[in-house]
């Protein structure tokens, strides 16, 4: 039985899930997974560091308080994020990197990935940015250091669809795909369909905790751009950066434009599309469409996230799940690690 060394780099919602999961399932998992997982550091910039390489109690660290340098109240805990030093010297195997996203370069999570990477040890995350920006760069520095870099978790959450594409539909012919690729958009929608307006739905999201305060990445489309690059160069073999794919997002819908949709037969849905041209060139986009109520994604409401991938062979494969979540989006990074372990079978 195989046991990992992990690092948490970010300790919010996401890799605090993951330590609850570890607390509640490890003694599972031995059985079920053939590991088990020993959390030996955390990094956070709002909590604090910890370097334990004797290991950690996960259960007390899923409980710890959310207040500023909480870590430094466990021995050998320090108020600073020593970030650096939890990927490089905590004896860790994996990094799960769970920090914020940022759109523009990808900072400081990309750096993480790479000091970890360039030391061999595996990295999972559910970070955009790193993935959207850098995946080219950070896959080439894994393979020369024998290290995997997964992100299962960066486009739809714990629903698995980039593993399951690429394994699952291989040899179907992939022509592309179109999704409804972010939960709060979408819920807003719905609720606009309902007879809110769209600033009405919009704070009813922030309320339910499904919007951030300022809510311009989810319903102006910049999330879903992303996701949108991650999917097209990881499925279609593109090379896309940001800038290739159109954006445009749904604060121009108005209640009367769905009420019309609506009799019409037919609805408004934030798409996220890519599709190999004939001419063998990619078009990518994210924008509203209205589509028929037989499209296999228009029945998708509330926080869900779906993708259609349209097939030569099986024609259109259709995928919902989750698109959110502390827990869900921690199995993400479990999913990631069973790969990894996986893999570590293929090659004994």
């Amino acid at each position: 039985m195989t046991e990992y060394n992990i690092a948490l780099v970010g300790f919010g919602g996401v890799n605090r899930a993951l330590a609850q999961l570890i607390a509640e399932r490890n003694q599972a998992w031995k059985k079920q997974l053939g590991f088990s997982l020993k959390i030996v550091g955390i990094s956070d910039l709002f909590l604090g560091s910890i370097v334990a390489p004797q290991g950690l109690d996960a259960g007390l660290l899923s409980k710890l308080p959310a207040t500023k340098g909480a870590l430094a109240q466990l021995p050998g805990g320090q108020v600073e994020a020593l970030t650096e030093e939890v990927i490089k010297d905590s004896g860790a195997d994996i990094i799960a990197e769970a920090t914020f996203t940022n759109p523009v370069d990808g900072e400081p999570a990309s750096t993480f990935c790479r000091w970890a990477l360039e030391q061999g040890k595996h990295v999972v995350t559910t970070n955009k940015g790193p993935v959207a920006l850098h995946s080219a760069e950070l896959k080439a520095l894994a393979q020369r250091n024998l290290a995997a870099f997964e992100y299962e978790g960066a486009v739809m959450s714990g629903t698995p669809v980039i593993r399951m594409a690429k394994q699952s539909l291989a040899g179907s012919e992939l022509l592309g795909f179109e999704g409804i690729l972010n939960g709060t958009s979408n819920f807003v929608l719905t609720r606009m369909e309902a007879g809110l307006g769209f600033a009405e739905a919009v704070a009813e999201a922030q309320a339910l905790g499904y919007a951030e305060a300022d809510p311009s990445a989810d319903v102006e489309g910049f999330d879903v751009r992303l996701k949108v690059v991650i999917l097209a160069n990881e499925l279609l073999d593109a090379q896309l950066t940001v800038s290739d794919v159109s954006c445009r997002g749904i604060s121009g819908l108005t209640a009367k434009d769905l009420e019309q949709a609506r009799a019409e037969g037919a609805r408004w849905k934030l798409i996220g599309s890519a599709q190999r041209l004939a001419d063998g060139s990619l078009q990518a986009s994210v924008e509203p469409r209205l589509l028929p109520l037989a499209h296999p994604l228009a029945g998708i409401g509330g926080a869900i996230n779906a993708v259609s991938f349209n097939t030569e062979l099986l024609g259109a494969v259709t995928v919902s799940g989750p698109g959110a979540g502390r827990i869900e989006t921690a199995f993400a990074l479990l999913s990631d690690i069973i790969h990894i372990h996986q893999l570590s079978l293929i090659h004994i």
